[in-house]
């Protein structure tokens, strides 16, 4: 690993200037960066999965509802969400909710070979799903082609880590991080979380996205709000 001006204390003063030039290069800033964030994600997955089985369903019920309560999901007409894996907040009911509520219902599907996340329009996720690459359940591409996100307003979207203000760090691979630099601002954008994965800081980049609200079993952070968030009524797989 590259050593740095700080943690040789005192021997900044009598460093090269070569070496301080390299300390600060592009490359060595993106390298702290990621191995700042791979920590990061090692111990609030560690934390979250130390969260009782009966302990998330708990909280997934209260998430669900707040969601669910959201006055921009009820006035939304179109919707992503996403499958659950491991020990995620548990989207099944929000999920089988937006097709009780007459909504259009959009899922991620991943295309590895170009690296991004196309969303399908699917009415039937019991027979329309199955476990992609990495075993979460999404789209059968024989069964769901894709749509143009046009018509997308509320997307809920996953996460390792967020901030009160929306920051959020995901599971490094890039995917949703891409996925939302191509919607409008029109297009709400909430993560369901426990509260857990709610910290005051996150190591970010320049492509790292903002999300409009976080909600957890405690409830509604938006970007004004700081601790404690707004009361409202009512051995871990990589995801992409």
């Amino acid at each position: 690993m590259r050593g740095n001006a700080g943690q040789r204390g005192s021997e900044e003063q009598t460093m090269h200037a070569g070496d301080a030039r390299a300390a600060t290069t592009p490359s060595a800033r993106d390298e702290r960066l990621a191995q700042a964030k791979h920590a990061l994600r090692e111990q609030v997955l560690a934390a979250r999965a130390a969260l009782s089985g009966a302990a998330r369903a708990a909280a997934s019920g209260v998430i669900t509802g707040l969601l669910l309560g959201h006055p921009r999901y009820r006035a939304a007409r179109c919707v992503a969400a996403y499958s659950a894996f491991g020990t995620e907040f548990d989207t099944g009911a929000f999920i089988r909710s937006v097709l009780g509520d007459g909504k259009a219902l959009l899922l991620p599907r991943v295309d590895r070979s170009r690296r991004r996340l196309e969303l399908c329009r699917v009415a039937d996720p019991d027979a329309e799903l199955r476990p992609g690459v990495w075993g979460i359940l999404e789209p059968d591409p024989t069964r769901c082609e894709p749509v143009d996100a046009a018509s997308l307003e509320f997307m809920l979207v996953p996460g390792v880590a967020f901030t009160a203000r929306g920051e959020r760090l995901g599971y490094g691979g890039g995917y949703y991080d891409g996925l939302i630099a191509t919607l409008g601002h029109g297009v709400f954008k909430a993560a369901g979380a426990f509260s857990v994965q709610v910290l005051e800081s996150l190591p970010l980049g320049p492509h790292d996205q903002r999300l409009d609200a976080v909600l957890t079993e405690a409830g509604c952070y938006s970007h004004a709000d700081a601790a404690p968030p707004a009361e409202t009524a009512g051995s871990q797989k990589q995801r992409p």
